[in-house]
């Protein structure tokens, strides 16, 4: 009989490869990899209720939710503004769905839906990763105008995505929906192929 059990995979599987892309002279300019493990899910306050959801995100976490394009929280939680009223909660390698703990520390307070498996997020670091990044969004990307933790919703070669950065160095997470990652990750690599970008294997 069949195996039927259905294991994960990655959207992109076969699609990027690890290697060195384009100028090979010297470091690479651009170091681009998919992180596996995020938790995600979204969260948006029910009508009148953004006050006490803020709230018990502050009594439950310690974190406040975010109401500009930033990212507030720690290593183990954290909350990406996504909209007025709207959050993706994040979390590496939760050993249960994060759905789950939300809706009990939540209650009722805000519609809270599992996204995980619909996005992939991709770590883009490197000397020139700014300069890659000014090549696909329409964001000013300059240290005085985007900084650590801030985040942007933006189009890269015409793909929705979400934009973080997470270290001065620079380096950026960027958050894509599963069916399009593909795209994303190469025009990523065709942008970065000037300076020479080096892909890792997803980890």
């Amino acid at each position: 009989m069949a195996d039927l059990d259905l294991l994960p995979r990655s959207a992109l599987d076969g699609l990027l490869q690890p290697g060195r892309y384009g100028l090979t002279a010297g470091a690479p300019g651009a170091v681009l990899r998919e992180e596996a493990g995020w938790r995600i899910a979204s969260v948006a306050a029910r009508r009148g209720q953004t006050a006490a959801l803020a709230a018990a995100a502050r009594e439950a976490w310690g974190v406040e939710l975010p109401v500009v394009p930033r990212h507030e929280g720690d290593a183990r939680l954290g909350f990406l503004w996504a909209g007025p009223e709207q959050w993706l909660a994040l979390a590496p390698d939760a050993p249960a769905p994060l759905e789950q703990e939300l809706r009990g520390k939540l209650g009722g307070l805000a519609s809270v839906a599992e996204q995980g498996d619909g996005r992939v997020v991709l770590h883009l670091s490197g000397p020139r990763a700014r300069d890659l990044l000014a090549k696909l969004v329409a964001v000013d990307l300059h240290p005085r105008a985007f900084r650590v933790g801030d985040t942007a919703i933006t189009l890269a070669a015409h793909i929705g995505m979400q934009l973080w950065q997470v270290e001065a160095a620079p380096a950026y997470r960027l958050l894509a929906f599963r069916g399009f990652a593909g795209s994303l990750s190469a025009a990523i690599v065709a942008a970065g192929e000037e300076y020479g970008i080096e892909v890792l294997a997803r980890g």
